[in-house]
Protein backbone atom coordinates (compact mmCIF):
# COMPACT_ATOMS: atom_id res chain seq x y z
CA UNK A 1 0.00 0.00 0.00
CA UNK A 2 2.86 2.38 0.77
CA UNK A 3 4.36 1.98 -2.68
CA UNK A 4 0.87 2.27 -4.29
CA UNK A 5 0.96 -1.21 -5.86
CA UNK A 6 -2.28 -2.23 -4.10
CA UNK A 7 -5.45 -0.19 -4.31
CA UNK A 8 -7.89 -0.09 -1.38
CA UNK A 9 -10.69 -1.28 -3.67
CA UNK A 10 -8.79 -4.53 -4.34
CA UNK A 11 -8.74 -5.51 -0.66
CA UNK A 12 -11.37 -7.65 1.07
CA UNK A 13 -12.39 -7.70 4.75
CA UNK A 14 -10.04 -10.65 5.36
CA UNK A 15 -7.15 -8.54 4.01
CA UNK A 16 -8.13 -5.59 6.20
CA UNK A 17 -8.36 -7.95 9.19
CA UNK A 18 -4.72 -8.97 8.65
CA UNK A 19 -3.72 -5.31 8.23
CA UNK A 20 -5.59 -4.42 11.44
CA UNK A 21 -3.91 -7.31 13.26
CA UNK A 22 -0.55 -5.98 12.05
CA UNK A 23 -1.29 -2.40 13.19
CA UNK A 24 -2.52 -3.66 16.56
CA UNK A 25 0.67 -5.67 17.02
CA UNK A 26 2.78 -2.65 16.10
CA UNK A 27 0.95 -0.35 18.53
CA UNK A 28 1.20 -2.79 21.43
CA UNK A 29 4.77 -3.85 20.70
CA UNK A 30 4.70 -6.94 22.89
CA UNK A 31 3.49 -10.20 21.33
CA UNK A 32 2.24 -11.57 24.67
CA UNK A 33 0.13 -8.47 25.31
CA UNK A 34 -1.22 -8.66 21.78
CA UNK A 35 -2.38 -12.24 22.36
CA UNK A 36 -3.99 -11.26 25.68
CA UNK A 37 -5.73 -8.33 24.02
CA UNK A 38 -7.10 -10.56 21.26
CA UNK A 39 -8.40 -13.02 23.86
CA UNK A 40 -10.16 -10.19 25.70
CA UNK A 41 -11.83 -9.06 22.50
CA UNK A 42 -12.94 -12.64 21.76
CA UNK A 43 -14.44 -13.00 25.25
CA UNK A 44 -16.32 -9.79 24.93
CA UNK A 45 -17.38 -9.71 21.30
CA UNK A 46 -16.93 -13.28 20.15
CA UNK A 47 -14.57 -14.35 17.40
CA UNK A 48 -16.58 -12.64 14.62
CA UNK A 49 -16.53 -9.39 16.63
CA UNK A 50 -12.79 -9.64 17.10
CA UNK A 51 -12.34 -10.19 13.35
CA UNK A 52 -14.59 -7.21 12.60
CA UNK A 53 -12.62 -5.06 15.01
CA UNK A 54 -9.35 -5.94 13.26
CA UNK A 55 -10.93 -5.28 9.86
CA UNK A 56 -12.16 -1.85 10.99
CA UNK A 57 -8.73 -1.03 12.43
CA UNK A 58 -7.15 -2.12 9.13
CA UNK A 59 -9.49 0.09 7.08
CA UNK A 60 -9.06 3.11 9.35
CA UNK A 61 -5.32 2.90 9.96
CA UNK A 62 -4.49 2.18 6.31
CA UNK A 63 -6.55 5.26 5.40
CA UNK A 64 -8.68 3.22 3.04
CA UNK A 65 -11.86 4.09 4.93
CA UNK A 66 -11.35 6.38 7.92
CA UNK A 67 -15.07 6.69 8.64
CA UNK A 68 -15.90 2.99 8.90
CA UNK A 69 -17.87 2.24 12.08
CA UNK A 70 -16.60 -0.05 14.80
CA UNK A 71 -18.71 -3.14 15.60
CA UNK A 72 -21.67 -1.89 17.64
CA UNK A 73 -22.52 -4.88 19.84
CA UNK A 74 -25.91 -3.15 20.36
CA UNK A 75 -24.50 -0.38 22.59
CA UNK A 76 -21.93 1.44 20.47
CA UNK A 77 -18.22 1.46 21.05
CA UNK A 78 -18.43 1.59 24.87
CA UNK A 79 -17.94 -2.16 25.43
CA UNK A 80 -14.55 -1.95 23.74
CA UNK A 81 -13.60 0.98 25.96
CA UNK A 82 -14.79 -0.91 29.06
CA UNK A 83 -12.72 -3.88 28.01
CA UNK A 84 -9.66 -1.67 27.62
CA UNK A 85 -10.19 -0.19 31.09
CA UNK A 86 -10.87 -3.54 32.73
CA UNK A 87 -14.63 -3.47 33.14
CA UNK A 88 -15.28 -6.27 30.65
CA UNK A 89 -15.25 -9.04 33.25
CA UNK A 90 -17.10 -7.21 35.99
CA UNK A 91 -20.90 -7.32 36.10
CA UNK A 92 -21.04 -3.67 37.17
CA UNK A 93 -17.98 -2.43 35.28
CA UNK A 94 -15.87 -1.52 38.31
CA UNK A 95 -13.18 -4.14 37.91
CA UNK A 96 -9.80 -2.48 37.50
CA UNK A 97 -7.64 -5.51 38.17
CA UNK A 98 -4.75 -6.87 36.14
CA UNK A 99 -7.12 -8.14 33.46
CA UNK A 100 -7.53 -4.80 31.69
CA UNK A 101 -5.74 -3.83 28.52
CA UNK A 102 -4.71 -0.48 29.92
CA UNK A 103 -3.69 -1.52 33.41
CA UNK A 104 0.00 -2.06 32.91
CA UNK A 105 0.95 -0.21 36.09
CA UNK A 106 -0.76 3.01 35.03
CA UNK A 107 -3.90 2.74 37.13
CA UNK A 108 -2.96 1.08 40.42
CA UNK A 109 -5.95 2.48 42.35
CA UNK A 110 -8.58 1.78 39.75
CA UNK A 111 -10.94 4.60 38.91
CA UNK A 112 -10.02 6.56 42.05
CA UNK A 113 -6.37 7.14 41.17
CA UNK A 114 -7.04 10.81 40.41
CA UNK A 115 -8.04 11.38 44.07
CA UNK A 116 -4.69 10.05 45.26
CA UNK A 117 -2.90 12.16 42.66
CA UNK A 118 -4.62 15.32 43.96
CA UNK A 119 -3.85 14.37 47.58
CA UNK A 120 -0.22 13.76 46.65
CA UNK A 121 0.13 17.22 45.10
CA UNK A 122 -1.67 18.87 48.04
CA UNK A 123 0.83 17.22 50.40
CA UNK A 124 3.79 18.31 48.27
CA UNK A 125 2.55 21.93 48.11
CA UNK A 126 1.73 21.99 51.84
CA UNK A 127 5.21 20.66 52.59
CA UNK A 128 6.84 23.36 50.47
CA UNK A 129 4.73 26.08 52.14
CA UNK A 130 5.60 24.73 55.61
CA UNK A 131 9.31 24.64 54.71
CA UNK A 132 9.25 28.24 53.45
CA UNK A 133 7.38 29.38 56.57
CA UNK A 134 9.87 27.59 58.84
CA UNK A 135 12.86 29.08 56.99
CA UNK A 136 11.43 32.62 57.19
CA UNK A 137 10.69 32.16 60.91
CA UNK A 138 14.26 30.96 61.43
CA UNK A 139 15.73 33.95 59.63
CA UNK A 140 13.50 36.37 61.58
CA UNK A 141 14.59 34.72 64.81
CA UNK A 142 18.24 35.25 63.93
CA UNK A 143 17.71 38.94 63.18
CA UNK A 144 15.23 39.70 65.95
CA UNK A 145 16.62 37.65 68.80
CA UNK A 146 15.64 38.68 72.31
CA UNK A 147 17.98 41.29 73.71
CA UNK A 148 19.76 40.71 76.95
CA UNK A 149 19.30 43.07 79.88
CA UNK A 150 22.81 44.44 79.33
CA UNK A 151 22.05 45.22 75.67
CA UNK A 152 18.87 47.05 76.66
CA UNK A 153 20.81 49.00 79.27
CA UNK A 154 23.47 49.95 76.70
CA UNK A 155 20.77 51.14 74.28
CA UNK A 156 19.12 53.27 76.97
CA UNK A 157 22.48 54.84 77.83
CA UNK A 158 23.19 55.46 74.12
CA UNK A 159 19.84 57.28 73.79
CA UNK A 160 20.68 59.36 76.88
CA UNK A 161 17.73 57.99 78.81
CA UNK A 162 19.99 57.28 81.77
CA UNK A 163 23.09 58.98 83.10
CA UNK A 164 26.57 57.48 83.13
CA UNK A 165 26.43 56.98 86.91
CA UNK A 166 23.05 55.19 86.65
CA UNK A 167 24.40 53.06 83.75
CA UNK A 168 27.48 51.99 85.75
CA UNK A 169 25.36 51.10 88.83
CA UNK A 170 22.87 49.04 86.87
CA UNK A 171 25.65 47.37 84.87
CA UNK A 172 27.46 46.36 88.08
CA UNK A 173 24.15 45.09 89.49
CA UNK A 174 23.50 42.97 86.36
CA UNK A 175 27.00 41.48 86.35
CA UNK A 176 26.82 40.48 90.03
CA UNK A 177 23.45 38.74 89.42
CA UNK A 178 24.90 36.48 86.76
Amino acid sequence: MNNKTVDCLQLQDADFEKIGEYFMGQSIGDAARHIVMNEMMKRMMGEPGEEQMHAVMGKRLSSCNTSVAFPSQDVGFMPMMQMMMGGWSSPIGLNQGNNSMMNFGLMPWGGFGWIFMILWWVLIIAGIVALIKWLTDQSRGARHHEKSALEILQERYARSEISRKEFEEKKKDLITRQ
